[in-house]
């Protein structure tokens, strides 16, 4: 079975303390294949900020688990105009990677990194034909593989969302869905969603809310796990921080594709809602 762990926003400077431990603990023991983090590894792109996600990413690759990550518009410094529009990237090409669009395949899947980062803008997300065309390129031809794009900003979001949407998100959708894109992980807006693109159904819009900051936003600290079994059905578990118990599993959410796009098994309504009260 594949399994992918997707964390996001995890904004190291305005962290509970008490988290980082037990996240961890609790990714070693779930043996993922992967695990992605879809930007915002700080709160403000300090030096300091991300000396400490380095080390949080190295806990996870000490137990010989591969990390992809993309960038997030925090990961740029907002107040060093200078460095932000000249040198947007240094400091997480530094600490995280340098590479802001990594690929990742095993014989079941094939994953890649979408930066859509406007350093510009700072917090509206942006995707180009460029990004778009390398995507697909990665994709290739349809091997039965399960095709995954990791990015930081949502290409959905509700209406009613005080937020920027992110420019090109609609015809980025329609790209990825003819290059026969299956998901699409990203973060940006701290909660956790695991819902069909309205648009192109046939993708499956998998958003993750925050796994370290303070800044929830009314729910808890919450990761992702995702799991590919052999018959094709895909499953959504989102585990939430609870008073004194780490992270615990909500329950697992099953989806099927077929011809109209993916769907939720009957009985089932997704829900990111603490198990206890969160920290």
């Amino acid at each position: 079975m594949t399994r992918l762990i997707h964390l996001s926003d995890l904004h190291f400077g305005r962290t509970d303390p008490a988290l980082a431990g037990p996240l961890l603990r609790t990714i070693a023991r779930q043996e993922p294949t992967l695990v992605v983090i879809s930007g915002d590894f700080t709160q403000r792109a300090r030096p300091g900020q991300f000396e400490k996600a380095k080390a949080f990413v190295a806990a996870i690759e000490a137990t010989e688990t591969p990390v992809l990550s993309v960038p997030g518009n925090h990961d740029t410094p907002l107040y060093n105009l200078f460095m932000r529009w000249l040198m947007p990237y240094a400091r997480y090409k530094r600490a995280i990677s340098r590479d802001l669009e990594p690929t990742f395949e095993t014989p079941e899947m094939r994953v890649v990194g979408i930066n859509t980062v406007n350093p510009f803008a700072w917090q509206s997300g942006k995707l180009s034909a460029r990004h778009i065309t390398r995507a697909m390129e990665h994709f290739g031809e349809d091997d039965g593989r399960l095709r995954v794009a990791v990015l930081h900003h949502p290409l959905q979001q509700p209406p009613t969302l005080d937020k920027p949407k992110t420019r090109g998100a609609k015809a980025a959708l329609a790209a990825l869905s003819a290059a026969g894109a299956d998901l699409v992980l990203s973060g940006h807006l701290h909660n956790a969603q695991a819902v069909p693109f309205t648009q192109v159904p046939g993708v499956l819009f998998v958003q993750a809310g925050t796994a370290l900051s303070t800044r929830t936003r009314g729910t808890p600290n919450t990761f992702n796990q995702i799991d590919l079994k052999p018959d094709g059905t895909l499953s959504v578990t989102v585990w939430s921080a609870t008073e004194g118990d780490g992270f615990l599993p909500g329950p697992p959410h099953s989806y099927m594709q077929g011809g109209t796009g993916w769907t939720m098994r009957q009985g089932q309504e997704f829900a990111s809602a603490p198990l206890r009260a969160p920290r």
